[in-house]
């Protein structure tokens, strides 16, 4: 009985021993630091394009055609791209790769588009960035005529 006694007392100690001086063991440039960086946290990069979309209006089949997006980093932090896709092969997006876009700064998407196709086509290229939203879209159009 003294044995499970003394247990006890030994585990009682040991628990509250270990609660007393926490709040003094924190250290206060840790304390900055996370301030700082949760601060820093709610900072967000913003993409705004010049253009949404863009119409070739009529192309002969087979005309490669292409077209810049010109966009803004309006948001409070570095604008990242990290991938830009289109909708069908016959659409490629080039876009500043391993560039980020400091706050205020444009950039641009080049998209080229082959031709291929016949009446009325509607391409979408989606672009993948670090803002909150995650991804934006601009869409380029044309009228594909046969060729002669």
């Amino acid at each position: 009985m003294k044995k499970v006694l003394f247990a006890i007392a030994l585990v009682a100690l040991v628990f509250t021993s270990c609660k007393k001086d926490a709040a003094n063991k924190v250290k206060s440039e840790n304390v900055e630091q996370a301030a700082a960086r949760d601060k820093a946290a709610g900072k967000l990069p913003v993409l705004e394009f010049e253009k949404k979309e863009h119409d070739f209006g009529n192309i002969k089949r087979g005309t490669a055609v292409e077209t810049v997006f010109k966009f803004t980093n309006t948001g409070d932090a570095p604008l990242i791209i990290t991938n830009a896709t289109s909708s069908c092969g016959c659409t490629i997006p080039e876009f500043p790769k391993d560039k980020p876009i400091a706050p205020g700064e444009t950039g641009e998407l080049l998209v080229k588009y082959n031709g291929s196709g016949i009446n009325q086509i509607t391409k979408t290229v989606t672009v993948t960035t670090n803002t909150e939203k995650g991804s934006e879209q601009v869409r380029i159009k044309a009228f594909v005529e046969e060729s002669e």
